[in-house]
């Protein structure tokens, strides 16, 4: 059983009274522990998809299917609590709280969301986060103390520390140098093998797309490849 699927997906925007359609009838499935990579040039739509598969748009028609539920038929109160515990978001931007250090901005999930945690368990899994992303020495440091690199770090963080099984990661390495780029993706990598925790990219670079096992391209709203790493193409929902 796949962990996502969408089935016949259209994304509809209006500028005005122009109909511009981002995603023209999209389907394919994700597997639990995937590392895919949604390529393609801007205006593919690959950033739109990953916005419904986060729950942050809606299509205009067809269903994005998320551990067996189809998110159209989910309240707003259901459609919260799965982006608390189901999905985790990592930002191109970052997107950390400048008021608050490395352990506060990693924990600031568990305090909004409805995520239940006894105090000591969760400073040992903060301080586990922090040491699986290298940051020890870093954890008292403001946002404005870090790298391009240690943020994005924080942000990895962050977005494990509700335990979710599927991460989304929007151009994660589009603001950091290469070398630094790489670093990011090899530790996302890491703990996608480790924790079996799927990671799902909308990307420009080409390193993530050539350490992904499952890659999805799309041009003008399409998918116009969908193949899997050893096995035969297309890639087949199981």
């Amino acid at each position: 059983m796949p962990i996502i699927s969408l089935e016949n997906v259209k994304k509809t925007y209006y500028l005005g009274k122009v109909e511009v359609e981002a995603v023209k009838g999209v389907s394919f499935c994700i597997e639990k522990g995937d590392f895919i990579s949604i390529a393609g040039p801007s205006g593919s739509g690959k950033t739109t998809i990953l916005n419904m598969i986060g729950l942050i748009d809606k299509p205009t028609s067809g269903e994005v299917i998320i551990d067996d539920k189809p998110t159209s038929k989910l309240s707003d109160r259901e459609l919260t609590k799965m982006r608390h515990q189901v999905l985790g978001f990592i930002f191109q931007s970052f997107n950390l709280i400048p008021v608050l250090n490395v352990w506060e901005n990693i924990e600031f999930p568990l305090l909004i969301g409805e995520t239940r945690i006894a105090p000591q368990e969760k400073k040992e899994w903060i301080d586990h986060l922090i040491e699986e992303v290298g940051l020890t020495e870093w954890k008292k440091h403001k946002p404005n103390e870090l790298s391009g690199g240690q943020r994005q770090r924080v942000a990895i963080a962050r977005a494990l520390v509700t335990r979710p099984y599927i991460v989304l990661a929007d151009e994660p390495t589009a603001n950091l140098d290469s070398k630094t780029g790489e670093q990011i993706i090899e530790l996302m990598k890491k703990i996608n093998s480790e924790l079996d925790t799927t990671f799902i990219f909308s990307t420009h670079d080409a390193k993530i797309v050539s350490i992904a096992d499952h890659i999805i391209r799309l041009k003008d709203g399409e998918v116009i490849e969908n193949v899997r790493k050893g096995e035969p193409q297309p890639a087949e929902c199981r």
